[in-house]
């Protein structure tokens, strides 16, 4: 038995990494889990290893999104949880970058994260019942330099009390986590001496887990987070107390 048990969930960019962790996660308690994604053999090979079914999703794309609706919902009948955790990353400052790496962040981050709210909230509406989880970062709570990731992220997090006000009276709860600094090809694709500086502003003295945020998106997708909407959960060891 599970906090999630009958509960269909779909995660989007769970491959690998936080992705992968929050949907194994779930389907460790009792979700029917649809681990989606870009990247078919690993997405495909994730899914087999929790249990999971596995359907290719380009979340900037809405007829995929379609596509994947109508997909659960021919094969399950409802769509209990929605994860909006796809997302990619880059340090470009205000000097650096260019403006296309910048539209693409813009475009997975928060147009992809929007999609999947209006595609799946009407759904969930329809049901009365149902709980989006948006993954942002402690980028969309404090300035930082990288502006595309820290504008898409600051994004999402207000997308999420926008629709969590929106579907407050018809049963459907959407909440954003803000994860800091946790072991993912992000943190990993640092050089060691900024890994080393980013961990040393952590009070905690450590970088987070995956399975640490994944269990944090368990709770919210969970009935146990039924009068919890709108709301903001950090997970960062305290880095941005």
């Amino acid at each position: 038995m599970g906090i999630l048990d009958g509960k269909v969930i779909i995660v989007t960019g769970s491959a690998k990494g936080m992705g992968a962790a929050e949907a194994q996660h779930a389907a460790e308690n009792g979700a029917e889990v649809i681990v989606t994604d870009i990247l078919d053999e690993l997405g495909n090979q994730t899914a087999t290893e929790i249990g999971a079914h596995y359907l290719t999703l380009d979340v900037t794309s809405k007829e995929n999104w379609d596509e994947v609706a109508s997909s659960v919902i021919h094969e399950h009948g409802r769509i209990d949880g929605l994860v909006n955790n796809a997302g990619i990353y880059t340090s470009q400052d205000i000097f650096s970058g260019s403006i296309d790496t910048f539209q693409r962040i813009v475009e997975v981050n928060q147009f992809g994260t929007y999609l999947g709210m209006a595609t799946i909230a009407p759904i969930m509406s329809s049901q009365k019942s149902g709980s989006i989880v948006n993954i942002s970062s402690v980028a969309g709570m404090r300035a930082q330099p990288n502006i595309a990731y820290m504008a898409s992220k600051w994004a999402v997090r207000g997308m999420t009390k926008g629709v969590a006000k929106t579907l407050a009276n018809s049963g459907v709860r959407c909440n954003s986590v803000h994860p800091g600094a946790v072991e993912t090809d992000i943190l990993f694709g640092l050089e060691e001496e900024a890994v080393t500086q980013l961990v040393s502003t952590i009070p905690m003295g450590r970088s987070g887990e995956p399975t640490e945020v994944a269990e944090v998106v368990t709770f919210l997708l969970s009935d146990s987070a039924s009068y919890i909407t709108g709301a903001e959960v950090v997970v960062d060891g305290g880095m941005i107390i």
